[in-house]
């Protein structure tokens, strides 16, 4: 492929002369001597091996290569101004779309009050957010689909950086009308004879829990498994039974009649962390998001430390 010689500015004093059809004119505009424009000319001209103008005494006209050349300059320059106005908008948060892929309890906890001041701050840039699965969440970061996350996976992952921000227990679901909805804690042990339900073995949350309880003498038979913790809920709620749950996934509102009593011996908790690729920088918009969502984390903790 043939490299052409030439500068940006050749094709904005090109268009400057083809414009005014003068050079002195041009020249004037463009803070140039007449001789320093016809040079420009004269070098874009010889890196075309091109006539682009006829020039008189009197005048200067386009050829008619010069006059297609022009249409194609003009929309060329026209497109890189509109690019680097583009990313002038991005980086000063006046339009754009920032990404985030969470575990659905993240999206109930940590997201709302963020996303309400980073929307009334910027109102241009659109949110678009992934309630997913944690290997879901973990795989839209990692492929750069999402530009970051919020999970409780990655951090073993050396192309993922991990930011903790919330540590939670499980809890056993169950309706508030159960037998043992009063108590203040229970032992794994008196879940055994329980209708237990269970996520699917593909969910992170199962993992967590089935490596917690590998060492556990008594624990519960699983008599029905659903993919997600939502769905485990529903069933809970329709009284089909129990579940050991994340605590934040139980509603913070008294919505239906499901309750959380922290489980112990053994406790299982998970970290949930902010995740994003190592040595790969964020949008502007999804930095100043990222930041908020830590601030606004990071606040809780101050006041729960004094």
């Amino acid at each position: 492929m043939q490299r052409i010689n030439y500068e940006l500015h050749d094709l904005q004093a090109f268009v400057a002369v083809a414009e005014r059809n003068s050079f002195r004119q041009a020249a004037t505009d463009l803070f140039l001597s007449q001789p320093a424009l016809s040079r420009r000319i004269e070098k874009l001209e010889e890196a075309l091996g091109v006539k682009l103008f006829e020039r008189t005494t009197r005048r200067v006209q386009l050829t008619n290569v010069g006059q297609a050349f022009l249409v194609n300059v003009r929309d060329a320059l026209n497109g890189l101004e509109d690019a680097v106005l583009g990313v002038a908008d991005l980086a000063a948060h006046r339009t754009g779309t920032v990404t985030i892929a969470c575990v659905p309890s993240a999206v109930l906890h940590f997201l709302p009050d963020v996303l309400k001041r980073f929307s009334a701050q910027f109102p241009k840039i659109r949110v678009r957010v992934h309630d997913e699965s944690a290997q879901d969440v973990l795989n839209l970061v990692l492929t750069g689909e999402a530009d970051f996350g919020i999970s409780f996976t990655g951090a073993e992952n050396p192309e993922i950086h991990f930011q903790p921000i919330h540590v939670e227990s499980y809890v056993l679901a169950m309706r508030d009308d159960h037998p043992l909805a009063k108590r203040k804690k229970l032992n794994w042990k008196d879940t055994v004879g329980e209708r237990y339900i269970s996520v699917a073995k593909s969910s992170g949350n199962r993992s967590v829990l089935d490596a917690a309880l590998s060492g556990v003498e008594k624990h519960p038979w699983i008599s029905c498994e659903i993919n997600h913790v939502s769905g485990v809920l529903a069933l809970v709620e329709a009284g089909l039974g129990v579940a050991a749950v994340p605590g934040l996934s139980i509603p913070r509102e008294a919505h239906g009649a499901v309750v959380g009593v922290p489980l112990v011996n053994p406790t299982v908790n998970r970290t949930l962390g902010l995740i994003s690729r190592h040595q790969h920088a964020m949008p502007p918009a999804s930095r100043t998001l990222f930041d908020m969502l830590v601030a606004g984390l990071e606040k809780p903790r101050r006041r729960a430390a004094r």
